[in-house]
């Protein structure tokens, strides 16, 4: 086998094992978050200013998640960009 070819295949290896555990990672959010959202409307004690700041801090964490997503995105197209 080429070396070319086989680091073709490492590549595709370590980007298919990235998506599998990110996709892991964002059902696991998404669950979480539910949960979260569940506590939050059964207690009256939390002030609207909490629920607030928990609403920005999911809104955040996604808009992170997502710029990483791209991030290592763009960097498996460039690495087999190069292989090509």
């Amino acid at each position: 086998m080429e070396p070319k070819e086989m680091m073709k295949q490492m590549i595709k290896l370590n980007k298919t094992a990235f998506e599998n555990t990110f996709n892991s990672i964002v059902m696991l959010q998404n669950q979480t978050e539910q949960m979260v959202q569940t506590l939050v409307s059964q207690s009256p004690w939390l002030p609207d200013e909490g629920k607030k700041a928990l609403e920005e801090w999911v809104k955040a964490y996604k808009k992170a998640r997502d710029e990483f997503k791209k991030a290592v995105d763009e960097s498996y197209k460039k690495v087999e960009d190069f292989f090509e």
